[in-house]
């Protein structure tokens, strides 16, 4: 690190009150998490939402729900700020945003699934669907929903644990809506 360069404060970050976050709309990007069943993903997915500025988070199905201790281990309180409700069907939910105006792209590795580069976002809000550790985005909901968007990978894994996968997908999303 150049002698110059220091880490920023708390103070420098300039980060948004919990309370203040749950009234902003600048960002009409909502998370929509079908049957993930981990409590530590949801939690992750929590923070990273919180940091891209996500509008809301639909937990589905048996998604676990907060306040859990261990959705808050990763979390960090992103639970406080990111407005979430729970909708026990992820088609429903994926069926109620379309009816909002919302384009719904499901993060799954699909016959016709667009590598994330070549996804053109267009002026509706967007919602994403990311899916159960194990099997995915269900068959379902991925027919409920707009397309389906992949992450291209080189390694032998054929995919990336989901809150990693929501994190690269939410950063990728947040630079391109306006």
């Amino acid at each position: 690190m150049p002698a110059s360069d220091r880490k920023l404060s708390m103070d420098e970050l300039g980060r948004v009150a919990p309370d203040a976050y749950q009234g902003r709309s600048d960002r009409p990007l909502v998370v929509i998490l079908d049957d993930v069943r981990s409590r530590h993903n949801v939690g992750s997915i929590f923070r990273s939402a919180d940091a891209f500025g996500v509008t809301r988070i639909l937990l589905c199905g048996f998604t676990p729900q907060p306040p859990h201790r261990e959705i808050e281990k990763t979390a960090l309180g992103a639970t406080l700020s990111v407005p979430w409700s729970h909708v026990g069907d992820t088609a429903d939910a994926v069926r109620g945003l379309q009816a909002e105006g919302y384009r719904v792209l499901a993060v799954e590795q699909t016959v016709q699934a667009l590598p994330i580069g070549d996804v053109v976002l267009d002026d509706r809000p967007l919602a994403l669907v990311f899916g159960n550790e194990l099997e995915g985005v269900s068959d379902a909901v991925v027919q409920a929903c707009d397309g389906c968007m992949v992450i291209p990978q080189h390694g032998s894994k054929h995919s990336l644990n989901v809150s990693v996968c929501a994190g690269v997908v939410l950063w990728w999303a947040t630079g391109r809506i306006v």
